[in-house]
């Protein structure tokens, strides 16, 4: 089914990241973690899908997304992330049925590439909700620079949530390491206890999981979704 979002609001979230803010439709439902296809709705446009998350949680009466904005496609194009950076309150979006493997499964470590930590803030939005503290859960979150981490500040403020932030490319931060490997995730995953969540792009997922299964984290424990 095909529901049309109208934008309420559109908010700087970093440098080359958004905060829009949609009016729900009626009978909108969906869990923490799933994203829909979402495409403009403007002329050459409509066909061009892309799958966003929501951000916001299923008992609140907007939808909420995070959204990285990249100036060309892969044609040398304006991209569409683009344009979504440039709407304005009143403009519409068209979504399909939300989807996704991205779920909460139990306390862990989440583990994350740029836009790849999306599904995880609603997931970690709604334990904190429910449990009061993430006491039990860490994120694990890269990033090339370090203007480049997404709610950064929010994540931090998150009460019992432990952060390890990694900077790729910026090699005086604090933060800087060549990449997320299995001796980094040996500091913060406990194999038997923890549920392993990656987010990214499917390089990323492939790497993340051997690192995983080295350091003895069972099949079962590990949940990834693709994000580009």
């Amino acid at each position: 089914m095909t529901h049309t979002l109208t934008l309420r609001s559109i908010e700087p979230v970093t440098h080359d990241v958004s905060h829009l803010v949609f009016e729900r439709p009626e009978s909108f439902d969906f869990t923490p973690g799933q994203a829909v296809d979402m495409a403009l709705d403007r002329d050459g446009w409509r066909e061009a899908r892309h799958p966003f998350t929501m951000t916001s949680l299923p008992g609140e009466e907007t939808l909420d997304f995070v959204i990285k904005s990249y100036p060309e496609s892969a044609e040398g194009h304006e991209g569409m992330t683009a344009r979504i950076a440039r709407m304005q309150p009143g403009d519409t979006m068209l979504v399909e049925d939300p989807w996704g493997a991205i779920e909460d499964k139990g306390d862990g470590v989440f583990i994350a590439g740029g836009a790849g930590v999306t599904p995880f803030i609603a997931i970690l939005r709604d334990k904190l909700a429910r449990n009061g503290t993430l006491e039990g859960n860490t994120l694990v979150f890269s990033n090339k620079a370090e203007r480049d981490i997404i709610l950064r500040d929010s994540f931090e403020k998150m009460p019992g949530l432990a952060t390890r932030f990694v900077v790729t490319e910026e090699e005086g931060s604090p933060f800087h390491a060549a990449q997320i490997d299995a001796a980094l995730l040996r500091e913060h995953v406990r194999p038997g206890r923890d549920t392993c969540y990656i987010c990214g792009p499917d390089a990323m997922l492939d790497d993340m999981a051997e690192a995983l299964r080295e350091i003895g984290v069972a099949e079962p424990a590990i949940v990834t979704e693709e994000f580009d």
